[in-house]
């Protein structure tokens, strides 16, 4: 009895131990994810009602999207175009909530990783997934992202698989 006492005592130890660490190393800052999230919310609001106006807002003028099919784009009139041309009344993006992380980085902004499906509009059906990777710069008060990945896209895993 008292062995397994004291084997609780330690596990119990250990955890109370390592727990700072593992808050650190997941980045938990609660009110730079909720803003950071907020963001998320607010600019794929305006991607889904293809706001470009409102959309463009958000990325630097010299963002940087890399997107594992479609390859690189080097601005944000491109984005805007590409866009308008690929997805304004085609497709609807989702954040698996889930899978949301933010980071901190220090002096500059944050990192944002998490994975969406994509859904057509036409019929509703969600057919695609993807991962995707958002560096986020606070300038002037402002958060504008600098650098997009959009990478891992492949087709929802049906139910039960």
């Amino acid at each position: 009895m008292q062995r397994a006492a004291l084997l609780l005592l330690c596990l119990f130890a250990f955890l109370l131990g390592t727990a700072p660490a593992r808050a650190q190393e997941s980045g938990d800052d609660p009110a730079l994810t909720a803003e950071i999230a907020g963001l998320d919310a607010h600019v794929f609001d305006a991607y889904n009602r293809c706001d470009l106006k409102a959309f463009s807002s958000y990325f630097s003028p010299r963002v940087e999207f890399y997107h594992d099919k479609g390859g690189v784009t080097w601005d944000r009139a491109t984005v805007l175009s590409n866009t308008r041309k690929y997805i304004c009344g085609k497709v609807r993006r989702e954040l698996l909530a889930e899978t949301l992380r933010i980071y901190p980085i220090k002096g500059f902004g944050a990192v944002e990783e998490g994975e969406h499906r994509f859904c057509e509009i036409s019929t509703g059906a969600c057919e695609g997934i993807a991962k995707f990777l958002m560096i986020w710069r606070k300038e002037r008060g402002n958060w504008v992202m600098t650098r997009v990945i959009s990478y891992g896209h492949r087709p929802m895993p049906k139910p039960g698989d």
